[in-house]
This record gives structure tokens, sequence and C-alpha cells, in this order.
């Protein structure tokens, strides 16, 4: 099998674990009591000390990932947008006010998005959809995407996609424009609804009783049995990094578009060639809009493949999904779950282990256990810049030199983990003077199911499924809505850049 385990923390503490940061804050917490105590008050000192106890519980203990500073600010916000109504949306349909059919109508972190229609692309003169996020200044594009799977392949095998996948990120880097891949999958239990259609065009009136009743059970069987997977890539890029060549491609909308189809073709040449895609589709704005829309409601699927198979007999029915109405009817955010329409969707992120993931691990995860149930997956790549990442190395080979001769003059014993990432850190500036991109990788899980399921039991039901892959999962409580729309809609939302978690 083949194990990465290539990562270390995002910040290493140079002084006992500490931050720079969190190091300063209670050194500077320490000098109240010091000057109660050099005024021997000794009452006042230690109401000092309790409070600089209290500061260090604050500013160094996590709870479930983030600080008690953090949760505060984010229970605040969360308190203050439920109480002004922010929490709360409802499709423009369900008030009869759309005016325009093709304006994306989409709740939370998706309402800055549009949609545009690219140049014609290709053979089939195709337009891409390009989606344009205003609030937070960035283009994208998405892909569709098939692939055989590594599930029977062995660990020479899969060690090549590996370094595939490390070579698309290294690639994507070198443009100096890309600024996020996103990877994202979607499974369901399969619903029959292609086979149903082949199944009308080619029955045969004439057929045996007994055939057709035993292609009947067999085809309900493994239609119970099955899942059916789809899979995205997302490329992100800033308006930053693409305005001023887009002047010397026309400027506007067209010299964007043509800058994105070149980054595409790219993007295509990594997927279709050493990650060995078999399909790579790039989505145009109706097929988007379908996959935005089976991402809130997966059980409207099978009513868009009727409708599809219907307009190939008859050109007047309409199978496309306008934008007004690809998004919820309504949709809610809870503290530790997402409410659309009828379903209900819970999201978690999972933390890497020490020892280190084996390729193929999140097959449990993206497993689902009953009828009616959807798991998605996103796997996210932020790529940080060539500076930047010089930069960190640097602080944090400092920082590991610092904590190392600290921990020599206070006779500490320096422990395994830490002289593993000591070595990590030291051994980064290599990687990077070598061509090697450096980036921040996440994930986010989540499980959907009709609000007539307990979602709370399907959200301990993904916490097992992540547990039993060799993860730790972290429900992403007060930002349920965010996560949802990162990880099931394909659209470019990422948890990295503000305005987005």
């Amino acid at each position: 099998m083949s194990t990465y385990s290539d990562y270390q923390r995002d910040r290493l503490g140079w002084f006992f674990g500490l931050t720079g940061g969190q190091f300063m804050a209670l050194a500077l917490g320490t000098l109240p009591a010091f000057w109660a105590l050099s005024r021997q008050a000794w009452l006042s000192m230690l109401v000092f000390a309790i409070g600089w106890l209290l500061l260090v519980v604050v500013t160094v203990v996590p709870v479930r990932g983030r600080s008690a500073t953090g949760w505060m600010l984010a229970s605040t916000a969360f308190a203050v947008g439920g109480l002004l109504g922010w929490t709360r949306w409802r499709a423009n349909a369900t008030r009869g006010a759309v005016v325009d059919l093709e304006a994306p109508d989409l709740p939370g972190a998706l309402q800055g998005i549009q949609i545009h229609d690219g140049p014609p692309h290709g053979a089939k003169l195709e337009r891409v959809a390009v989606l344009q996020d205003q609030a937070r200044k960035t283009w994208a594009l998405t892909a569709a995407v098939v692939h055989p799977g590594i599930g029977m392949q062995d660990g020479g095998e899969r060690r090549r996609y590996g370094d595939a996948l490390a070579e698309l990120i290294d690639v994507a880097r070198r443009t100096e424009k890309i600024d996020e891949i996103l990877i994202l999958v979607r499974t369901v239990p399969e619903d029959g609804a292609e086979r149903e259609v082949w199944v009308d065009k080619h029955s045969r009136a004439s057929a045996p009783a007994a055939a057709v009743r035993i292609n009947s059970d067999i085809a309900l069987g493994l239609t119970s049995a099955s899942v059916r997977t789809e899979t995205f890539v997302t490329i992100v890029v800033p308006e930053t990094k693409i305005a001023k060549t887009a002047k010397e491609s026309g400027g506007g909308l067209e010299g964007r578009s043509r800058e994105l189809y070149l980054l595409m073709g790219e993007v295509e040449a990594q997927l279709r060639g050493p990650l060995g895609m078999t399909s790579v589709r790039w989505l145009t704005s109706p097929e988007l809009a379908l996959a935005c829309r089976t991402g809130f409601a997966p059980g409207d699927r099978a009513g868009i493949v009727e409708a599809l198979a219907l307009r190939e007999k008859d050109p007047n029915v309409n199978a496309d999904v306008p934008w007004a109405l690809a998004g919820p009817s309504g949709a809610d955010a809870t503290v530790r779950h997402y409410s659309h329409d009828a379903w209900n969707s819970v999201s978690a992120t999972i933390k890497l282990p020490t020892r280190g993931a084996v390729m193929g691990a999140l097959a449990p995860i993206l497993t689902p256990n009953e009828q009616g149930e959807r798991r998605s997956f996103l796997v996210a790549f932020p790529i940080v810049a060539e500076g930047k990442a010089n930069r960190q190395s640097g602080n944090a080979e400092w920082a590991a030199d610092i904590a190392e001769s600290l921990n020599e003059a206070t006779k500490r014993k320096t422990r395994a983990q830490q002289r593993e990432q000591t070595n990590k850190a030291r051994g980064m500036d290599a990687k990077l003077a070598s061509g090697n991109a450096l980036t921040r990788p996440y994930a986010v899980c989540t499980v959907t199911v009709p609000k007539t399921m307990r979602i709370t039991e399907f959200g301990r039901r993904l916490d097992a499924s992540v547990r039993r892959a060799g993860f730790a999962p972290l429900r992403l409580d007060l930002a349920q809505d965010v996560a949802f729309a990162a990880s099931t809609v394909p659209m470019g939302i990422s948890l990295t850049r503000r305005g987005d978690a």
C-alpha cells in the first residue's frame, strides 16, 4: 500500500508548543501579577494570578478545534445573525418574485456567484460556464470527471497516482494564477433512472413473461446494492492574478474567459494523462445548474433524467433547470446541521493521522448506509504563493531550531513526535528549492438525508465512518451552511478564502 505522511502542522510552536503570539500574550498577562508581588499586595496578586490562568485557558486550550475566544466570537455572530434573520433564507420563487430565470438565486455563501457563458470551445463549440464570485473576487471553472478508481490497484500504481496528483499541484503553482484546486465526490444509492429509460426504449411486447420477470428481479437487486458516484474538479483563480493578462486577451469577460481556457487546457492535460481520467467534461451553464440542483435535492435527479429522455422524442419538453430554480426553496442554518428543502445535512472535517494516510482510505466515508442517504466529500488543495511559501519555510525552520535550543537549555526531553515535525520543517526548504509547491490540503465530508430520517443518527454514522477510515472527525458547528456548499455544490466555494467561512 501507498501511505502519505509528508505533512506537518501549519505553524510550529517555538516555545513549549506555543506560537509567538500566544507566548507574548501570556508573558504580558503575567505583568500585573508581578507588579502586585513587588508591592506585596497579596490579594491583588492572587486575583491577577487567577486572571492569568483564565487567559491561559482562553488563549491556549483548544475546544473542538477552536480556542475559547474563537467559540465566543463565532457563537455571538451566529446568535446575532439568527436574531436578524440572516440564518434563514427563502427563494424568490416561493414569493412569486422571480424576474430573470437565468439569474442564480442561491443561499448563503453562494449568493455572490454569477454564471457567465464563455466563448465557444472545442469541436462542438460548447460554451463552458464561467463562475464569477463577486464577494471573494475569484473566477472558477468546473469539470465533471470519470476515473476508474484505485480499489483494485497495487501499491506501485497507487504511488503513481499520488505522484500525478502532486504533479498537478506543481503545474497549478507554476501557472502563478490558479489559487486552489477542489476535488468533489458525491455518492448516492443508485436510483435506476437511466436503466428504466433504457428498458423503455428496448423492451419488446413479444418477450417471454418469465424472462421479463427475472430481468426485473435482477435489476431490483442490483439497483438496491449499487451506488452512483459523481466527481467534479474545480479550479479557482483570483481576480488579482488574472486581471493584467486578461487585458492582453481583449479585456472584460471575454479576456478573462480566454485566460481561464488556457489554464483549463493545462489542467485537463494532467487529468487525462498522469491521473488517468477516462473522461473530462467542462460543464456548461445548464449542466452546472443541474449539478447544483441535485446537490441541494438529490431526489430530483430521477425526474430530470426522465425529462431528458422525453426531450429526445419531443423537442418541446423542457428538461433544463433554470438558475432561478437551481437552489432550494428554503434553507435554514442551525448550529449542528443544515436544513434545505426536504433534506438535512451534517458536515465534518477530518484530521490527518500522525502515522499517515493510506491512499484509498476514504472509501468508507463515501459509502452510504441506507436508501435515500447521500455522502459527499471535498478535498481542497489551496496553493501557497512561492514567496509566501519560502517565508513560511524559513519561519518554520527557525521555530524548530529555537524549540530545540530551548529544550536543551531547560533540559527538557524532545519527544519523538516533535523530532519528526522538526525534521519535516527542515526538509521543506529543500523541497521548495527543487520546484515542489506548498499546499495546505483539507477535507470536508457531508451526509444528506430526507427530513423524515433522524439527521443526528446519520451524523453519528458519518463520524463512525471517518474513524473506521483511520481519521478523526471534527463537526463543523456554526459553519454547517458553508461546509455544505463547499462539499456538495461544485461551484468553487472554499473554507480558506475570507468571506467563505
